[in-house]
């Protein structure tokens, strides 16, 4: 896939790795170029240097044939307008934008555009490590899906094997987290017992 990102600042720069690492074709504009400074050095993209807006200046990135733009710039009023740009100039239809205040997604879905809120997607994050630090958690890989969850050790199950563990059907004890916050994988071992407040993790093949 050929990738604008607009913005090298932290975001945009961990984002243009990423896609060079899987292989992307990626340019990454920004118009301070010091901030190119900052990428990998075994990053393989193009940068230009430049104000995002500018017409010549997304030409010269190459957005006339990219699949893909993603605007990462720290400015909310820049960026929806970027991605207006990308989809009614240059006909882009996957744009994704990133914007700092939750309040502005719906201007965004308005203009049908895509939207990454880090400040949302961090609350939610504090909220659950705070609140619900132990909710089950499911975990794609390809096509099949697994379910993991938390189970606080019952009296009975110390000093028991976490491998002879009662569990419900279709389950399998997946590992151990201890007290101080360490885990360790069962993976079939015959030496790992259920000491006092563990907690067991229980994984169950779901699709």
């Amino acid at each position: 896939m050929n990738v604008l990102v607009i913005g090298c600042g932290r975001l945009g720069r961990r984002l243009a790795e990423l896609l060079d690492e899987h292989g992307h074709d990626v340019a990454v504009v920004d118009s301070d170029v010091d901030n190119f400074r900052m990428l990998d050095e075994d990053f393989n993209g193009m940068t230009v240097t430049g104000f995002p807006m500018e017409m010549k200046v997304l030409r010269t990135a190459g957005i006339e044939s990219c699949d893909a733009v993603a605007v990462c710039t720290p400015d909310d009023n820049l960026n929806i307008t970027i991605s207006q740009i990308a989809r009614e100039f240059f006909n882009v239809r996957n744009v994704v934008a990133r914007i700092s205040d939750p309040g502005r997604e719906k201007v965004f879905k308005r203009f049908g555009l895509k939207t990454v809120c880090h400040t949302k997607l961090a609350s939610d994050a504090m909220f659950t490590a705070l609140t619900q630090p132990w909710d089950s958690r499911e975990v794609t890989f390809g096509t099949a899906t697994v379910a993991f969850h938390v189970k606080e050790a019952d009296r009975s199950w110390i000093g028991q094997l976490v491998t002879k563990l009662p569990c419900d059907p279709g389950e399998t004890p997946f590992g151990l987290v201890h007290a101080d916050g360490t885990m360790q994988l069962s993976a079939g071992r015959k030496d790992l017992y259920v000491t006092d407040n563990d907690r067991i993790v229980f994984a169950m093949m779901i699709d």
